[in-house]
């Protein structure tokens, strides 16, 4: 299975949880897509820059866009790329903002965070002293 296979993989189920699985539908809210567009732009810097110095490569055959001799960096924009990274980073990185503002989101709609934020443990009678 290839890179790109795995990325729209990694997308269509992040979806299908967010809208199917979890009912938050945060795909559906103007809110979610403003805040990716934030990270997505700091997902391309760390990601740009080790692709665009060759510390991460990826095999031409797995990944959308042609060969890349080893001689030279990919290109920044084109051949299937987006500053230097290939297109499917951003299929997993969606995937991955998605999936984690999913469960955060769903998880506070049960009341799973604790209250109060600091503190000893909820189940702590608050004498955690071993004297």
């Amino acid at each position: 299975m290839t890179y790109t296979q795995l990325g729209v993989i990694a997308v269509v189920a992040a979806i299908a949880i967010d809208l199917l699985g979890m009912r938050t539908r945060l795909v559906t809210r103007r809110v979610f897509w403003v805040s990716y567009a934030i990270i997505v732009f700091f997902q391309l810097v760390p990601n740009g820059l080790l692709t665009g110095f060759s510390i991460g490569r990826y095999s031409d055959d797995a990944i959308i866009g042609g060969a890349t001799p080893l001689d030279r960096p990919p290109a920044f924009i084109g051949d299937g790329r987006l500053a230097f990274a290939p297109i499917e980073d951003l299929l997993f990185g969606f995937a991955l903002v998605l999936l984690t503002l999913t469960m955060w989101v769903w998880l506070g709609r049960r009341g799973v965070q604790r209250t109060p934020m600091s503190g000893p443990p909820m189940w702590s009678d608050g004498d955690d002293r071993t004297d």
